[in-house]
């Protein structure tokens, strides 16, 4: 019996090992071919680019050459060229001439998502965060329709909108975590009016899609956290770890207008994690009161003497109309050419 038993354990530990090793080769497989397959249009955006350049075809989407090109290859290699993805594929080179640009961690999807964002600013920092975040092509689409550059945008001066840009977004201070507004689509509530304990109820059962307009960094620890002082009970609506920050975070949620009571209240909760939750390392807590609307200049006095990291941001169960932030990066980055002109 003994023997078997050892012989069982032998068995299990050989068929994991197996295991791993074809889902590692598999997974490495699948980012070899990934990497072929972007390498080989982008090759080929490039074949048409310099063909166009020779002066043998003007350089204009509406030219003949892609259609020509299309009904050949289809003949030649079936499925997979058709007007469009040729075209992608030329727009590729053109946004990344230079082959050490491409990031291997992308793929050709994830690409032709990119492509799709006019404002070199906006596709920049969405390439950055979606190396960074590892997102899924799903995941990008959509970060892009609930306008995440341009919600963490507004709150940046030229030179931050630069650096967002550039490096995707950094967390180095409570506030990098801060959105105004964030965005519940997920939820699928119709209605504008809800119940507080619903939408609590509703963000904790989609909570991979709350983590994810959260952001990077944030760990679940609880819902309605009780604390207790002098034999009262109260209760934080949700209750995270941040990794990076080494911090608690601690939301309340609110339907209606935030009002000093709330922010009050949360200033509260804050000293008491401070004084009774946290240990040695972390970092002072962070509280956010998630509101449906407020009152900026209300706010902007509620929380002026209050040392502790308190943000008040509205939430919204519909997608942003993009227009509005659309035009306000437009503005910058024109603002940003012309002083690059002037230089």
């Amino acid at each position: 019996m003994n023997e078997l038993t050892t012989n069982d354990k032998k068995y299990d530990k050989l068929l994991s090992a197996i295991s791993e090793q074809l889902l590692s080769g598999r997974s490495q497989a699948v980012r070899e071919i990934n990497n072929i397959l972007v390498e080989t249009y982008w090759n080929i955006g490039r074949y048409i680019v310099e063909f166009e350049q020779q002066g043998q075809e003007k350089a204009e989407y509406g030219s003949e050459l892609l259609a020509k090109l299309s009904r050949d290859l289809k003949g030649k290699h079936g499925k997979g060229f058709s007007r469009r993805n040729i075209l992608d594929m030329r727009r590729f080179y053109l946004a990344y001439p230079k082959w050490q640009t491409v990031s291997a961690k992308l793929g050709w999807s994830h690409y032709v998502e990119l492509l799709n964002i006019s404002n070199e600013l906006a596709r920049s920092f969405y390439e950055k965060q979606t190396i960074k975040d590892g997102w899924s092509v799903r995941e990008l689409q959509r970060q892009r329709s609930s306008g995440l550059f341009e919600r963490l945008a507004l709150s940046k001066d030229k030179d931050g909108l630069l650096e967002l840009s550039r490096d995707g977004q950094t967390i180095s201070t409570p506030r990098d975590i801060i959105k105004d507004p964030y965005v519940f689509e997920f939820l699928d509530i119709p209605e504008k009016k809800v119940k507080e304990r619903e939408l609590e109820n509703r963000l904790v059962e989609r909570l991979e899609h709350f983590l994810l307009e959260l952001g990077k960094g944030f760990a679940f620890i609880g819902q309605q956290y009780r604390i207790t002082l002098n034999n009262n009970h109260f209760y934080i609506d949700l209750v995270f770890y941040h990794r990076i920050l080494k911090c608690f975070v601690l939301i309340d949620l609110k339907i209606d207008k935030v009002n000093h009571q709330d922010i009050g209240q949360m200033n509260m909760y804050l000293n008491y994690f401070k004084a009774e939750e946290n240990v040695q390392g972390d970092n002072d807590p962070i509280g956010i009161v998630l509101a449906a609307d407020k009152d900026e200049v209300m706010v902007e006095y509620a929380t002026g003497s209050i040392s502790n990291h308190l943000f008040v941001s509205k939430y919204q169960l519909e997608l942003p109309q993009p227009e509005e932030l659309k035009r306000f990066i437009e503005r910058q980055t024109v603002e940003l050419q012309r002083e690059d002109l002037k230089e």
